[in-house]
């Protein structure tokens, strides 16, 4: 199971928000609108994604990483690996 799924609708209806903002976003450029307002526009719906990932990274941490800790080894040294790099992507992002 994976660890985002009592988040889930949550998610889903942060995702669509997202996707409603960048299909807005489009619909600004066909209608040659500013362009602060439109770099206005890029700025929430990137805010929006980067806390969809937080969330997920946060669920990741919580139950992923922490059940494979408990189990230790190989696998949690796995786990803690792909929590570093996907850390790294936001960062750098």
């Amino acid at each position: 199971m994976n660890g985002y799924v009592e988040n889930k609708d949550d998610l889903l209806k942060r995702l669509r928000r997202a996707e409603g903002q960048v299909r807005g976003i489009a619909r600004m450029v066909e209608e040659d609108k500013y362009c602060i307002d439109i770099i206005t526009q890029v700025s929430a719906a990137t805010k929006a994604l980067e806390t969809v990932a937080l969330s997920l990274l946060g669920d990741h941490l919580t139950h992923c990483v922490a059940q494979a800790s408990a189990e230790g080894g190989a696998v949690a040294d796995e786990k803690i690996r792909e929590a570093n790099e996907a850390i790294a992507r936001l960062v750098r992002s």
